[in-house]
């Protein structure tokens, strides 16, 4: 049985987190700061309600009759119960007869175009863990995005404005960033066991440790470009985030409104269609969230049954960081415009530059990753090096169209005149053989 780690991970950094926030507000207090203590506060115990709402709505504790269990997710214990209950049938069940087992059937990746379909039995213990290691999953990536993010962010921004780090605020911003990571991580293994669920699935190490580094510059420059622009366009800052997280949030209903689909009520049987609308505004809220500072890497489908779509669309994946960096470096450009003496000592082309090229450094760990290390790259209709060799085929289709179409206007033009002189023909089969390269050059 595989050790939960990620259970280990995800409960180190919740309780890790919660206690330099609840730290670093009571100096915030005793330095006279109250409104950073009241944000510092709130971006801390938001996120840790809404883990306490996960884990109970995955393990469907609320229609189950453990007052103990709720009581402890209302003290914010909930995670530390569930990471004891979690080791205790870790270390129980090669103990103890399993009295039943199902059949789990998984088909293996394609190896010399054969894929093989295994059987293997599951106990009830594995079957709890699974459980466990999927809702810590999820609360990983709601404390991620819905609480470290934005806490990161103001941290920074505090820094900024002090032109101070502190050893705790440093301590602080250095969990944030790893549990954003985290989160960003368990968002990518999550798209790829779902989109792959029939297909057994093993992530190797480098993929991990390729994910770590796209994952770190992706938003660690996306944070700091979001703080720079703070710190001297606040008015239109609030503009920026609420077009992307409008976008964002908009998205995924706009496509189910005009897909027709009825509305889904296969989440889960004891919920009304108002509990239903709920959860799915929430998962949309947490959508927006991932997207305003990174890929998510999923494609939410409000009317798919497993609310995840499971096509691979690399248009969209090109859009985004299309976008993105061009958004990026046009905030960079304002705070470069109207920057203040708080950057005097700062070389502000020189910090630009590298934000820029940190992006592309993550765009880059991202290619490699497709390319080399994803767990279901043989799965590929085409590979990352396969599009970028059509995408440079087509640019120089383009470039090669538009010489080829002002000479042959030229020629058109000169043909009526040398017809009343000489006709022959040889000057009439000049234009044929022009087309017929063309199109065998650029194919439709």
């Amino acid at each position: 049985m595989k050790f939960p780690g990620s259970v280990l991970a995800s409960v180190f950094l919740f309780v890790a987190e919660t206690s330099v926030a609840l730290y670093l507000s009571s100096t915030y207090r005793s330095a006279g700061d109250r409104m950073w203590q009241a944000l510092t506060l709130l971006f801390s115990l938001l996120p840790c309600a809404l883990v306490q709402l996960t884990l109970l709505f995955v393990h469907r504790d609320l229609s189950r009759d453990r007052p103990l269990v709720l009581l402890l997710h209302l003290l914010q214990l909930g995670p530390l119960f569930r990471c004891f209950e979690v080791f205790c049938i870790y270390c129980q069940s090669g103990h103890v007869e399993e009295p039943y087992v199902s059949i789990s059937k998984k088909r293996q990746l394609p190896k010399n175009g054969l894929s093989e379909e295994i059987e293997k039995e599951v106990g009830q213990a594995e079957g709890k863990l699974f459980t466990h290691r999927s809702a810590f999953s999820r609360a990983s990536v709601i404390q991620a995005f819905l609480g470290s993010a934005p806490q990161l962010t103001l941290q920074l921004y505090i820094s900024v404005l002090q032109q101070e780090v502190t050893v705790g605020r440093s301590l602080f911003m250095t969990l944030s960033l790893l549990s954003i990571v985290y989160g960003a991580l368990r968002c990518n293994i999550l798209a790829i066991k779902i989109k792959y669920d029939e297909y057994e699935v093993k992530v190797k190490p480098l993929a991990y440790v390729c994910i770590f580094l796209w994952r770190s510059f992706e938003i660690a420059t996306r944070v700091v470009v979001l703080v720079l622009f703070t710190s001297v366009l606040k008015t239109w800052v609030v503009v920026d985030v609420f077009v992307n997280f409008l976008s964002f949030f908009l998205y995924p209903w706009i496509l189910f409104w005009c897909s027709g689909s009825p509305f889904p009520e296969n989440i889960e049987k004891a919920l009304s269609r108002v509990g239903t609308t709920i959860v799915l505004c929430f998962l949309t809220l947490l959508y927006a969230g991932i997207n305003m500072f990174c890929w998510s890497a999923v494609q939410l489908k409000i009317n798919s049954p497993d609310l995840i779509s499971k096509s691979q669309n690399w248009y969209r994946l090109l859009v985004y960081y299309m976008l993105r960096f061009i958004e990026n470096a046009f905030l960079l450009l304002m705070w470069y415009l109207h920057k203040t003496d708080i950057y005097m000592y700062v070389c502000a082309p020189l910090l630009i530059l590298q934000l820029l090229i940190g992006y592309c450094t993550a765009i880059l760990f991202m290619l490699v990753f497709y390319q080399f290390f994803h767990p279901c790259k043989k799965l590929f209709s085409s590979s990352v090096s396969e599009g970028f060799r059509a995408w440079v085929r087509c640019v120089f289709c383009a470039c090669r169209n538009q010489k080829i179409c002002p000479s042959v206007g030229k020629t058109d033009q000169g043909a009526p005149a040398d017809r009343d002189e000489t006709p022959s023909s040889s000057k009439f089969s000049s234009m044929p053989n022009q087309n017929l390269n063309t199109e065998e050059f650029c194919p439709a």
